[in-house]
């Protein structure tokens, strides 16, 4: 088992940057990933990491301005949002899964953040 809290999320204007922070408790040899939901839309995969060797997997829409990076000692999986557009806007959830395998679709996660509201104005 394993808890994930989500930390970090706000208002900000577009080109501004924000970084997200998860917190997790329990087993954590988890691969980690950053997902997204916004209005009307279903839930989106952003970024992931891999648990033993970190490697890095993002989605189109946010490579080259989002970075995902952990630190197993903490125990915490960030997300730092570069160059932020309205389109980015959604509630973004810290999710886990078993695994060194980073996997896009979020029914392959069995774990789950509360989410944190992330709005980006023009």
């Amino acid at each position: 088992q394993v808890q994930l809290v989500e930390s970090g999320g706000g208002l900000v204007q577009a080109g501004d940057s924000l970084r997200l922070s998860c917190a997790a408790s329990g087993r954590t040899l988890y691969t980690m990933g950053w997902f997204r939901r916004a209005p009307g839309k279903e839930r989106e995969f952003v970024a992931g990491v891999t648990w033993s060797d970190g490697n890095t997997y993002y989605s189109d829409s946010v490579k080259g301005r989002f970075t995902i990076s952990r630190d197993n000692a903490k125990n915490t999986v960030d997300l730092q949002m570069n160059s932020l557009k309205p389109e980015d806007t959604a509630v973004y959830y810290c999710a886990a899964r078993r695994g060194n395998l980073v996997l896009v679709k979020w029914v392959d996660y069995a774990y789950w953040g509360q989410g944190t509201q992330v709005t980006v104005s023009s």
